[in-house]
């Protein structure tokens, strides 16, 4: 596992499945803006960028599900810093799209954005393959810190973008839309499910190296078609993975990182919103108070890859299954039950009598609140020294994940909505990098469940949930209080479809 033939073959594996989906995002970043003819319902360009996502996403929480592990186990961190380094990094993943979506609205359209972006992640998990001896002290962890970064600015122009292009295929009021997301959303999350089992299998039974080397599945056919395009991006795109490389590092910056940068973005786009007419004005208004709920929710689903691993992984009654594996659990609750809610939002929206999207984001609030105290209720009736039964980790995973049909695709759908055409993307971008506030929160609470450089511990992990629990729930109500005046800011019956 440790020779440098595993390199070989983990790169290997990447290479050759890097073709794969690069095939899946020159073709689907083509078709997704065109007036395709539709499919079951949707524009066959809704299941060309459904299988775009999925083989990305497949890479990123293919990798995702080892990384908690292979901190601590392979490269010897504490849970405590092993945490922080976790919630840097999935931070940095939700702060670039502000950078691509940007880049993508002022210079380079969303299909070279995402080219681009495929490109660099097709690096970073490549190198996640190479990984030396292990140990703070082996010079290979250099390679990690660059396979980390390159996939963070990488996620930063692919993500934003692609989400963009699934809204440019309808029109504005059409009642299809959050439907559609709830499909693109199923892919992102089939991805997800299949990488999570194979590669954290492979990851945990065979070698890190295999695992890795797998998750490298994506993104490459489509740069020949990049190449001929704006030759500048490649100095911004290297100069943001050697920013990234050290940020991840010293996670400490992050946070002052996320205070500047989230004020100067703040400021920006309030700028850009007092320029415009009154209900374009309160769209934008809406716009803000939706992200603004994002760390809070996403500061206590991400506890997933997380205090939530590690947990399943030293106090629940999971067998011989690898703690890895049950990162799966939610993306497959999402392949199972987005048609249904898709299915249920186009019919309720048909009959007017939808939720509006921040009643659905009050709902998403008390599933995430629940999902935490049904774990704590669940543990403390068994006792602290038992193990927890595994059926209350299935219980917690089905509460988030239908929270999470309520917020994430319907917050993907009223940004691309709501925003005006000329910051379409930057929005996108907007709403990742409140994501990323909460996947840095997420590090933060993963730390005092176990306090820097020291062991998780059981009774203090409770603890947290279950306060966290009780706050979730309680903005939730306040969130259901204020849907109604949020939804009148939308302007939803004066909305036109951009030219």
């Amino acid at each position: 596992m440790k020779d440098m033939a595993l390199w070989n073959e983990g790169d290997w594996i990447a290479s050759i499945a890097v073709v794969v989906l690069g095939i899946f995002l020159a073709i689907g970043a083509k078709i997704a803006i065109q007036r395709e003819p539709e499919f079951a319902g949707h524009p066959k360009g809704l299941y060309m960028l459904f299988f775009a996502e999925m083989w990305e996403r497949f890479s990123y929480y293919g990798m995702r599900a080892l990384l908690i592990f292979y901190l601590t186990k392979h490269w010897l961190f504490s849970d405590g810093n092993a945490n922080l380094i976790y919630g840097a990094y999935t931070s940095l993943v939700y702060i670039t799209p502000v950078l691509g979506g940007y880049l993508a609205d002022r210079y380079l359209g969303q299909r070279k954005a995402v080219l681009f972006g495929g490109l660099l992640l097709a690096i970073g998990h490549s190198l996640m393959a190479v990984e030396g001896t292990g140990g703070q002290t082996d010079p290979a962890i250099n390679v990690f810190w660059g396979a980390l970064a390159f996939i963070i600015v990488g996620s930063g122009f692919l993500k934003a973008n692609i989400s963009v292009m699934v809204g440019q295929l309808y029109k504005l009021t059409d009642v299809r839309r959050d439907g559609a997301y709830t499909v693109f959303y199923m892919g992102i999350n089939l991805g997800a499910a299949v990488g999570t089992i194979l590669v954290g299998y492979l990851g945990e039974t065979i070698g890190w190296g295999y695992g890795f080397g797998l998750a490298g599945i994506g993104m490459l056919v489509g740069l020949i078609v990049f190449v001929l395009g704006k030759g500048a991006l490649y100095g911004i795109g290297l100069a943001a993975v050697a920013v990234c490389w050290a940020l991840v590092q010293y996670q400490s910056v992050i946070q002052n990182l996320l205070v500047v940068s989230g004020l100067g973005l703040l400021g920006y786009v309030l700028y850009e919103t007092f320029k415009l007419d009154k209900e374009p004005r309160e769209r934008m208004f809406a716009i803000l108070f939706l992200i603004s709920l994002n760390p809070l929710f996403w500061g206590l689903f991400e506890q997933a890859g997380g205090s939530m691993s590690l947990f399943t992984d030293r106090y629940v009654d999971r067998g011989a299954t690898p703690a890895s594996l049950f990162q799966s659990i939610n993306p497959i609750y999402i392949i199972l039950l987005a048609p249904l809610f898709a299915a249920l939002w186009q019919w309720l929206g048909k009959r007017g009598k939808e939720p509006s999207a921040p009643a659905k984001f009050g709902l998403a609030l008390a599933q995430m609140g629940l999902a935490n105290l049904v774990l704590v209720w669940g543990a403390e009736a068994y006792g602290l020294a038992a193990m927890t039964p595994v059926i209350f980790v299935f219980l917690y995973y089905l509460l988030a994940t239908t929270g999470e049909l309520c917020l994430s695709p319907v917050g993907l759908s009223a940004m691309n909505r709501l925003a005006p055409s000329y910051l379409a993307s930057l929005i996108m971008g907007a709403w990742f990098y409140m994501t990323a506030v909460g996947n840095f929160v997420a590090g933060k609470i993963g730390e005092a469940t176990g306090g820097h450089g020291g062991e998780m511990s059981k009774d203090k992990l409770l603890e947290i949930y279950e306060m966290f629990g009780w706050i979730s729930i309680g903005a939730a109500v306040v969130v259901l209080l204020l849907s109604r005046i949020v939804k009148s800011w939308m302007h939803l019956d004066t909305l036109e479809d951009r030219k």
